[in-house]
């Protein structure tokens, strides 16, 4: 789709906006990602094309043939070479600026910039600022989380003598070992895991979310008992489409990704979660597999939407 033509688009890459895979960094669901697109909800979804114009500008074409994006995708993924040419019938709109942060750019062509801009354009499109913590942050680190679960996974078994805790609180303090390097929060969990299923007001909570924290003025897991009862009330009332998401992870199981007003959670449908908040800035929290919590991300399976 390269040409010496100043309205041609050279692509750099894609991504898929679907009720089932959307850049969470544009909303907590759905809806709320093609809304800061200004897009329509349709359940059959868009595809992102993002790359440069003959002037090196910027530009997110949106185009209406999710399958082309998504062979597209496959082929780059698996390392084949894939020309993605969008038909100009399938195009629905030409965004200026990019919502994602993108490390390559067009040869032969200017660095990458925001187009001039002219009378009525929209404000570019820009990525979430990596110093900065807020809701884009805070869906971005989670999938990242998601991304590298066997390595956070492992961290805990770690610090837990290497073994399966159950449902007993597992620290994740005073070990050597180092995490993988998640953009805007630390490199490992920095709080013990509560059990998914503790009250507040338990000795069995209390000992679950002391020790380390005890010299804090508020307690952190107040807000992961908020976010799981969140996704308790989904199961009674459905959310937005695409707040809960459900793909494959290895073993059989399910890899889940929710999203609330100021939460996420990881978790697999066979072991623990992780749960980042806005009020928790570059924290990962880990939740223990109490009792409740098999049960809860089951639930939230089920109802989850899946890449087709």
């Amino acid at each position: 789709m390269a040409t010496a033509d100043d309205d041609a688009l050279y692509v750099l890459t894609a991504v898929l906006l679907t009720p089932a895979q959307f850049p969470s960094v544009l909303g907590d669901d759905y809806p709320a990602a093609c809304a800061a697109l200004e897009l329509e909800p349709y359940a059959e979804g868009y595809g992102l094309v993002l790359g440069q114009d003959g002037e090196g500008a910027r530009w997110t074409v949106i185009i209406d043939d999710v399958s082309l994006v998504a062979v597209a995708i496959a082929s780059w993924d698996c390392g084949m070479e894939y020309d993605l040419s969008p038909d100009e019938r399938s195009v629905v709109a030409a965004l200026p600026g990019w919502p994602l942060a993108v490390a390559t750019a067009a040869p032969d062509l200017p660095a990458p910039h925001d187009p001039e801009p002219e009378e009525g354009d929209r404000t570019p499109l820009t990525p979430p600022d990596g110093a900065a913590w807020g809701p884009a942050q805070r869906r971005l680190g989670a999938d990242e989380v998601a991304l590298q679960w066997a390595s956070w996974r492992a961290r805990m078994d770690d610090d837990a003598g290497g073994e399966d805790t159950g449902d007993a609180p597992a620290t994740a303090e005073g070990s050597g070992t180092e995490a993988p390097a998640v953009p805007g929060v630390p490199a490992v969990p920095g709080a013990p895991a509560a059990p998914e299923d503790a009250p507040g007001d338990t000795t069995e909570s209390s000992a679950a979310v002391s020790g380390p924290r005890d010299d804090l003025p508020h307690d952190p897991y107040d807000g992961v008992r908020r976010a799981l009862a969140e996704l308790r009330g989904y199961l009674e009332d459905a959310p937005p489409v695409g707040r809960v998401r459900s793909s494959f992870a290895a073993g059989g199981a399910r890899m889940l990704r929710a999203d609330g007003p100021g939460w996420s959670l990881v978790a697999r449908t066979d072991d623990m979660a992780f749960v980042l908040l806005d009020d928790e800035p570059r924290e990962v929290l880990p939740v223990a597999r109490g009792p409740k919590l098999p049960d809860l991300l089951e639930a939230l399976d089920a109802m989850a939407v899946r890449p087709s």
